[in-house]
C-alpha cells in the first residue's frame, strides 16, 4: 500500500489541496483528470475540488466524515491515454474508498475498471464514460441535446429547401463528443434541413485545431465553398475559427459546444460563430464529488446524471451565466424549433 503521505487533504477554506497525513475517519477518493490545456476541462476540476473544500467544511462542523483527494493529470495525446492507465492502476494499488475519473479514451480503461469492479472500489466517471466494466455512476452534460440544439439553431439561419454544405471537425474516440455530432445531425433533420457532409475532419485540442484549420482552407480554398462547420469542442474549434477568420473566411457558420469565454466573444463580435452550447463545466465537477459522497455514506444516489446544456446564441447571451455559475432559469428558444422549451433540470437516469 502506498505511503499515506500521497494523499491530499483538502484544508477548509484554502483554495489548494495540502499533503497531510492519512485520517481515518476521512474517505479517500483518487481523482484523475484529462487535461491541463483545456479550459472546460480546468472549470470541472475547480467545481469538483471547491466542492471537497465545502463539504469538508460541512462536515467538520457536524462531526461527519470528509474526504481527501489523491489528484492525478493524464495530459493531452496519446501520452496522455497510457499515462492515465498507468495511474488508475496507481490509484487502484493504493486501495481508495472511491475513484473518480475523467476519461482520456472511452476503451482504454476498461482493464482498470473491470479491476477495481473486482476489487470492490467503486468508479464514478465524469464527462466521458467508460466502456466496459461497471460504473457506479456516471455524470456528465446533456451531450446529445447540445448537438441538436446546435442542428435546430443552424437550421433556422437558412432557407428551408438549401442543401447545407457541412464540414465536420469531430473526435471519435470519447462518448461525448460522439453525442454532439449524433444530435448535432438529428438536429438538423429534426428541424427539416436538408445537408451534404463535404469531409470530416478529427480535433479536441488546440494543436489539432490549427491543423484542422489549415486543412479546411486547403481542401476548400475558395469563398462560399462551405456554408456550415461543426466543432465538437472549443478546445479544437477555436482554432479552427482562428484560422478561418485570419483568412476571411467569416461567410461560414460555425456551430460548436463547449461556452468557453473566447468562444462566447467570438459569437458577441459575429466572428464566424452563431451558437456554442455551453456546458455548466462546474456543475459537472461538482456534482461528481457530490454523488461520490453521497455513495460512500450509502445514500441512494442515480446512475447516471446529465446536465443541461445552454445555448448561447445572440438571442440569448444575456441570459448565459457562465461555466462557473449554477444553471439559469427556463426560457422558450425565440427560434424555430421542435423542442422550444430550455429545461434547467438535471436528468437522473437509472
Amino acid at each position: 500500500m502506498r505511503t499515506p503521505s500521497i494523499w491530499l487533504h483538502v484544508l477548509l477554506g484554502l483554495g489548494m489541496a495540502t499533503a497531510q497525513a492519512e485520517t481515518r475517519d476521512d474517505w479517500r477518493m483518487g481523482v484523475l483528470y484529462w487535461s491541463g490545456t483545456i479550459p472546460c476541462q480546468q472549470v470541472m476540476r475547480l467545481g469538483l475540488e471547491d466542492e471537497a473544500r465545502r463539504i469538508n467544511q460541512q462536515a467538520r462542523s457536524n462531526g461527519q466524515r470528509g474526504v481527501q483527494l489523491q489528484t492525478l493529470e493524464a495530459g493531452d495525446g496519446a501520452d496522455g491515454v497510457e499515462r492515465q492507465i498507468r495511474q488508475m492502476r496507481e490509484l487502484l494499488a493504493s486501495r481508495p474508498d472511491a475513484i473518480i475519473v475523467q476519461p482520456t479514451d472511452n476503451a482504454a480503461l476498461a482493464g482498470p475498471l473491470r479491476e477495481a469492479n473486482r476489487a470492490g472500489i467503486p468508479v464514478i466517471a465524469f464527462d466521458q464514460y467508460i466502456s466496459g466494466g461497471e460504473l457506479a455512476s456516471y455524470i456528465t452534460s446533456d451531450n446529445h441535446q447540445a448537438g441538436v440544439q446546435a442542428g435546430e439553431y443552424i437550421a433556422s439561419l437558412f432557407a428551408p429547401q438549401q442543401e447545407l454544405r457541412l464540414v465536420l471537425v469531430e473526435y471519435p474516440q470519447v462518448s461525448s463528443t460522439v453525442e454532439r455530432l449524433n444530435g448535432f445531425l438529428d438536429g438538423l433533420r429534426a428541424a427539416g434541413a436538408r445537408y451534404r457532409i463535404l469531409k470530416s475532419y478529427q480535433a479536441v485540442q488546440p494543436d489539432e485545431g490549427r491543423q484542422a484549420g489549415r486543412d479546411i482552407l486547403h481542401d476548400f480554398p475558395d469563398a462560399h465553398s462551405i456554408d456550415v462547420i461543426f466543432t465538437v469542442n472549443n478546445g479544437g474549434g477555436l482554432s479552427v475559427v482562428q484560422a478561418l477568420a485570419e483568412a476571411g473566411r467569416d461567410e461560414i457558420a460555425i456551430a460548436t459546444v463547449d461556452g468557453d469565454a473566447e468562444s462566447i466573444a467570438n459569437l458577441s463580435n459575429r466572428r464566424l460563430t452563431r451558437i456554442d452550447n455551453a456546458q455548466f463545466c462546474a456543475v459537472i465537477g461538482a456534482t461528481a464529488l457530490q454523488t461520490t459522497y453521497r455513495l460512500l455514506q450509502q445514500e441512494p444516489a442515480p446512475r447516471h446524471i446529465l446536465i443541461p446544456v445552454f445555448p448561447v446564441t445572440l438571442e440569448t447571451l444575456e441570459r448565459y451565466p457562465g461555466w462557473h455559475s449554477p444553471l439559469p432559469a427556463s426560457f422558450t428558444k425565440p427560434w424555430p424549433t421542435p423542442n422550444p422549451l430550455w429545461d434547467n433540470q438535471h436528468k437522473e437516469l437509472p
